[in-house]
């Protein structure tokens, strides 16, 4: 007599965990800061808008598989107090189909953390849900005090930010290999208590303030009993319009855009904000609960380009730095004008055309071979020089969106939100090996992650043609 066993459950794709935990912190994230909701109708009206009257826009985005994923929110951001939560929350993303890629140092720009970007890295997967977490790492060693740095060592040593089941649900996937659709549930509801909002401050309000005048960032990570998620981010397709237009919606924008001008061959990432809501918390005190308030969660909004390449970063850096030294804008706001328009006459020198930033190296492409190379390749001879292809309509290329962050721009988000435009120096400088032994594994390198891509979209295009092992020339 035969016995029948049940059939073991399948595991569910990091992607659609990955999903799952997206769309559960956007509704957490709008039930807790209203006025994120608003901002979401803002940019899907403009996005909408920009779809309407420009057709090839709509169509490259097609192309690119970038249209249905425009929804999506893109990234959010998080603030860690301890190496041990930075351990844990690598091993969390990865559920997730996330990886740790890029290293900044925002130490060099006033605030006191160094980052990651976890994010899934493959193009597949990037297709299916692009979500990354900027996640900082508070540095201690760099408040000065060292009564005060002590202190903050304590309390942060006390606080659990993982609920147990969520460990356990993590070490689960690491020993199985996946979890279930019931798993995967049950993981996001838990892990999302890691990132929720609570208005109790695990400190008296004297030690708060204490922390807060070292720096408002340490209080924010220090004072209360896990890292708040502090902002989400949807994709607008023109950052300008939702900048201009966030006052008729009741919403204040910070005083300019970070990052590159507005330019017809968008690279990189842009960014603005809303400012960051002062919200009612309560302190821990002898007395009871001592009420007062704290500001840092926010709503922020993207429009990202093309990925630039080691030389083309390298002319982005110049450019923004000579900006950045002779055109300082105040809290008010009341010299953006005179920042954006000297930003846009410095970044003339970036060229602003899709071929003239491939031919010069400077940005990554994705490549393909057209239907007519297809088929001009069928028992003819096609040209050996991949521009000739090109030239010829044979080969066809498509910008690669950078899908990583700018240390200067997340210093210029986090200083404008937290209520400040204070450019604080600290001594200490880069310490990359530090945060790597905290996270227990080495950041990818972003750069190197968008060549490969490059050059496996050429070698598939090129074999489609008939002409695998052709290099690309390009002209410098």
């Amino acid at each position: 007599m035969s016995r029948s066993f049940p059939m073991p459950q399948a595991f569910v794709s990091p992607d659609r965990i990955r999903s799952l935990f997206t769309e559960a912190m956007s509704q957490m994230y709008r039930a807790e800061v209203p006025q994120y909701g608003t901002l979401i109708e803002l940019v899907a009206d403009v996005n909408a808008g920009c779809l309407e009257k420009d057709s090839d826009l709509r169509d490259r985005l097609a192309r690119a598989g970038e249209l249905e994923r425009i929804d999506v929110e893109r990234h959010g951001a998080i603030r860690l107090g301890t190496a041990d939560e930075l351990f844990t929350i690598r091993r969390l993303f990865a559920v997730m189909g996330m990886q740790p890629v890029g290293y900044y140092d925002l130490s060099v720009a006033g605030v006191p953390v160094h980052s990651t970007s976890f994010r899934p890295i493959d193009e597949a997967a990037l297709n299916v849900n692009p979500f990354r977490v900027f996640t900082s790492l508070l540095r201690l060693e760099l408040i000065e005090d060292e009564g005060l740095r002590g202190e903050a060592e304590a309390i942060l040593a006390k606080r659990r930010i993982y609920t147990p089941r969520a460990v356990a649900l993590i070490e689960r996937h690491e020993q199985k290999g996946g979890l279930t659709e019931t798993e995967a549930t049950e993981f996001v509801a838990e892990a999302l208590e890691t990132f929720r909002w609570h208005g109790e401050a695990t400190v008296s309000a004297e030690t708060y303030k204490r922390l807060h005048d070292a720096h408002r960032l340490i209080a924010d990570v220090v004072s209360f009993k896990g890292p708040h998620i502090n902002h989400l981010t949807p994709r607008t397709l023109d950052i300008d319009a939702v900048q201009a237009r966030m006052p008729e919606r009741g919403i204040t924008p910070k005083a300019v855009i970070e990052g590159p001008p507005r330019r017809h061959c968008d690279i990189l990432l842009r960014q603005t904000s809303f400012k960051a809501l002062e919200e009612t918390i309560a302190f821990s005190g002898d007395d009871g609960a001592i009420q007062g308030t704290h500001t840092a969660r926010f709503g922020e909004i993207e429009q990202r380009g093309v990925a630039l390449t080691a030389k083309g970063r390298m002319l982005y850096d110049q450019l923004l730095a000579s900006v950045r030294g002779e055109v300082q804008v105040g809290a008010g706001g009341a010299k953006a004008g005179a920042y954006d328009d000297e930003l846009a006459a410095r970044f003339k020198a970036l060229p602003d055309s899709w071929d003239e930033l491939r031919r010069a190296d400077l940005a990554f492409f994705r490549y393909s071979a057209t239907p007519a190379g297809i088929a001009a390749a069928v028992g003819s001879m096609l040209p050996s020089d991949p521009e000739a292809l090109i030239a010829k309509g044979y080969l066809a290329f498509t910008p690669i969106v950078y899908e990583d962050f700018l240390p200067v721009s997340a210093a210029g988000i986090f200083q404008s939100n937290l209520g400040t435009d204070q450019q604080q120096n600290y001594a200490t400088r880069s310490n990359r090996d530090a945060f790597e032994a905290a996270l227990g594994a080495t950041v990818q390198d972003e750069l190197a992650l968008y060549a490969e891509r490059q050059a496996a979209s050429l070698d598939w295009a090129l074999e489609a043609l008939g002409l695998a092992g052709l290099p690309l020339k390009t002209v410098a």
